[in-house]
């Protein structure tokens, strides 16, 4: 059985599939914040799709990050590290990519278990 979740004009938010759910291109909605502001507002509503999915962020698996600048991981990575217990993060990549939107410092892709 396949359940999907928070329909947008284009994809679904999350998508549930044998026990996985994988929650694709979530940005910040205020993308005049800095990596830390925007990474802070992914993850927070990270947390809530997580939630209607019904799963938790302890259960996140996988995830990619899509950066404008590769320079900002240390950013990024202090509000990953202060969102996420150590004993649960996830495996994560980190890929620098060329353009993600006018003012958009990240885009993050997560899997995550029931």
């Amino acid at each position: 059985m396949i359940n999907r979740y928070i329909r947008t004009p284009i994809m679904h938010r999350a998508v549930e599939a044998n026990g996985f759910v994988f929650f694709g291109g979530i940005i910040a909605d205020d993308l005049t914040l800095d990596m830390k502001g925007q990474t802070e507002q992914v993850l927070e509503k990270l947390g809530k799709y997580l939630e209607e999915a019904g799963t938790d962020k302890t259960k996140v698996v996988a995830a990619t990050a899509y950066v404008s600048d590769l320079g900002l991981k240390g950013p990024m990575n202090e509000a990953w590290t202060s969102w996420f217990a150590a004993e649960d993060l996830p495996a994560r990549a980190t890929l620098g990519v060329a353009d993600l939107g006018e003012n958009v410092l990240l885009e993050l892709v997560v899997t995550a278990v029931k």
